[in-house]
């Protein structure tokens, strides 16, 4: 899997190229508007989460013509090929940038006041959780813990 490390000095550019390359490795067109919702997700969604819905404001803004369906198809399929992350904040779907592509399986800490987003090297499925669900087959699962970040914590 090719890594994304946007945050570690990669520019946008190298980080659009790979993006691009795992869409074609996976048969999708490279179109301006894919590569204009990547550089919009890159810019504004590697360290936090954004709400599909500012995600769509964007791509509207930019090409009128373009429609709702549309763009949150590209969503789905981002998120599909794991070049997105999704995530429910309250009644609103939102995704951000992969963050560590070496590494799929992983979860955040999530700032309820700034939106930072920090992964967490650690999974939290316990063994004991496990053990309660010997008998059943797990296919996956998602946590996220939710509270201040330092910068917050440090103002409120």
């Amino acid at each position: 899997m090719i890594t994304f490390n946007v945050t570690g000095g990669l520019q946008v550019k190298t980080v659009i190229d790979n993006a691009t390359q795992v869409l074609r490795d996976n048969h999708f067109k490279i179109t301006k508007q894919r590569k204009a919702m990547l550089t919009y997700l890159i810019n504004t969604a590697t360290n936090q989460y954004v709400e599909v819905t500012s995600i769509d404001e964007f791509m509207r803004q930019s090409f009128p013509k373009m429609s709702h369906n549309t763009i949150y198809r590209n969503i789905a399929e981002f998120a599909d090929l794991g070049i997105v992350e999704r995530n429910v904040q309250g009644d609103q779907a939102a995704v951000k940038f992969q963050c560590d592509f070496a590494h799929e399986h992983h979860h955040h800490f999530v700032c309820s006041c700034c939106g930072k987003v920090r992964e967490l090297s650690a999974c939290p499925l316990s063994q004991e959780v496990q053990d309660q669900l010997k008998d059943c087959e797990i296919s996956g699962h998602s946590f996220a813990i939710y509270g201040l970040c330092e910068n917050c914590a440090k103002r409120s």
